[in-house]
């Protein structure tokens, strides 16, 4: 008996240490597939005005490219999430997304017409959409105390890849022959190479990344030493165990019916079911592994304090961000007359300085809770918010202090991004449920999609009244920092549990 035991240890050894062999090419997988994402948007943003100008192109296009990637994205984040909760599946739907990406930038690198670079991001936007199932995958298998940490390095892989971009751009740039029909320029050269790059990704994912269930080992050596005991039990002493029914019954009489019934679910598969009418816990169990979206309400689910809160920090932040971004470029121009190289050096620092910052990030969330981690967030970005209100609306001075003070303004603004973007990501896995979190999570990156398609628009038509700009940025963080602080006490995870059949019941009987 003791071989066997330590046999089946070795065994729960061995399937331990290969789970967790494929939880980390799982997680590498999903690193690659956000850098490559990062790289996407790096190559392909910096030439598709001058590749849409080819085909005469009106301004509006620029715009209309851009927020189809978003819009697409913004749609199918919260359908494939939906999939993932109810197949718990997640490489089906990445691979399947991946052929969109694949699509999309073959489309970009033939061409032809506006309308063609028009419909090629619309097509590419679609395969973002796993970025849902992904971070619902992301929440099942991590604990609430680790999951912090893993956002931020999945957050600063795609930082990574928008340092990379640009440094693809100095070889695409270069290109000019033909494959076949097709002209492979400075222009079309971003879609063949983001075309190649998802396509090795497919083969990545389909060889490294696999669907686990999260407590799988865990659940199996529990359940297996559960039945190894109670067989062993069961053998070593059948007839105390059946005196013991007895004596259990014939107590059980003289304590009256309350006793009885809670004794009634062992007696036999006739008592599965309470006197309410209700499944039991083991039914209802298995009806949930089934559907996850049984007795799901989303307005009690998404229509909460604390919920209402977190989407409202992913939307002002995201929102302030893009509306930065564009701000930033005709500042520099028309202030420091800075060019494509310098800018593209001020961008490289902001990047260095942001995988910073998720760093800095992932070590304070190990030490500090995620609401924590979120108010310095915002005392950041409010600081850097108030201090471009100040100085950058109507810069004045020489070259070297209107430098000093966009560089002040610019590290204070991208220092406070990774705060206030891990922990309310952090947060929002903790206060939604844990069976639903791939349509979760896809709601709130369509929160976001909303949010990168307006911060350009509003900052794009008011690149010359940047009081009226940086006014209404001051105030969307003013008004969010204010529904953090008056709901501070709800942003931790609780456990909310669907209430049982015995706890009803138990609670109605109490109330009566």
């Amino acid at each position: 008996m003791a071989c066997a035991a330590s046999g089946a240890l070795e065994g729960t050894d061995a399937r331990c240490m290969d789970y967790q062999r494929k939880k980390k090419w799982t997680n590498f997988s999903i690193g690659l597939l956000f850098l490559a994402g990062g790289v996407e948007y790096a190559v392909i943003l910096p030439t598709i005005w001058a590749y849409l100008q080819t085909f005469h192109a009106e301004p509006y296009f620029l715009g209309l490219g851009i927020s189809a990637f978003s819009f697409a994205g913004l749609i199918m984040g919260p359908l494939f999430g939906y999939v993932s909760d109810r197949t718990h599946q997640t490489k089906g739907i990445i691979l399947f997304a991946n052929l969109f990406q694949i699509a999309g930038n073959f489309m970009y690198f033939v061409g032809g017409s506006k309308w063609m670079l028009l419909s090629s991001r619309m097509i590419a936007g679609v395969g973002t959409g796993a970025g849902a199932s992904i971070f619902g995958y992301l929440t099942r298998s991590t604990s609430s105390q680790e999951r912090a940490t893993v956002f931020a390095a999945v957050m600063a892989c795609r930082q990574v890849g928008l340092l990379i971009g640009p440094a693809c751009n100095l070889f695409l740039r270069l290109c000019n022959f033909r494959v076949g029909p097709f002209v492979v320029n400075k222009f079309t050269s971003p879609g063949l190479f983001m075309c190649l790059v998802w396509l090795l990704l497919q083969f990545v994912v389909v060889t490294m990344y696999y669907d686990l269930q999260p407590s799988a080992p865990t659940g199996s050596s529990r359940v297996g030493s559960a039945a190894s005991s109670s067989h062993v039990q069961e053998e070593e002493e059948p007839l105390m165990h059946h005196e013991a029914g007895q004596e259990e019954d014939t107590d059980s009489s003289t304590y009256g019916s309350t006793l009885a019934e809670h004794q009634a679910p062992a007696l036999g598969d006739e008592c599965r079911y309470v006197p309410n009418g209700h499944l039991s816990d083991e039914e209802l169990a298995k009806e949930r592994e089934k559907n996850p979206f049984h007795n799901f309400s989303s307005m009690r689910e998404y229509l909460r304090e604390e919920v209402v809160v977190l989407l409202t920090a992913q939307f002002i932040t995201l929102f302030n961000q893009t509306a930065l971004e564009t701000m930033v470029t005709p500042i520099t121009q028309r202030y420091l007359n800075f060019g494509e190289l310098e800018n593209s050096i001020m961008y490289f620092l902001c990047g260095v300085e942001v995988i910073c910052g998720f760093f800095l990030v992932r070590w304070l969330s190990t030490r500090l809770p995620d609401r924590v981690v979120l108010v310095l967030g915002l005392v950041i970005c409010n600081v850097a918010c108030a201090w471009c209100l100040l100085f950058l609306a109507q810069p004045r001075g020489s070259l070297a202090v209107l430098l000093s003070e966009l560089v002040v303004g610019m590290f204070l603004q991208v220092l406070g991004l990774p705060f206030v973007a891990v922990s309310q990501v952090s947060l929002f896995s903790k206060v939604t449920a844990e069976r639903t979190q791939g349509f979760s999570q896809g709601l709130r990156r369509s929160v976001g999609g909303v949010a990168t398609i307006l911060g350009p628009l509003w900052a794009g038509g008011l690149t010359e009244n940047l009081y009226i700009m940086l006014g209404v940025m001051m105030g969307l963080l003013s008004l969010l920092t204010i529904m953090v602080g008056l709901s501070y006490a709800y942003l931790i995870e609780q456990p909310r549990e669907d209430p049982s059949p015995e706890t009803s019941h138990s609670g109605s009987s109490s109330s009566r």
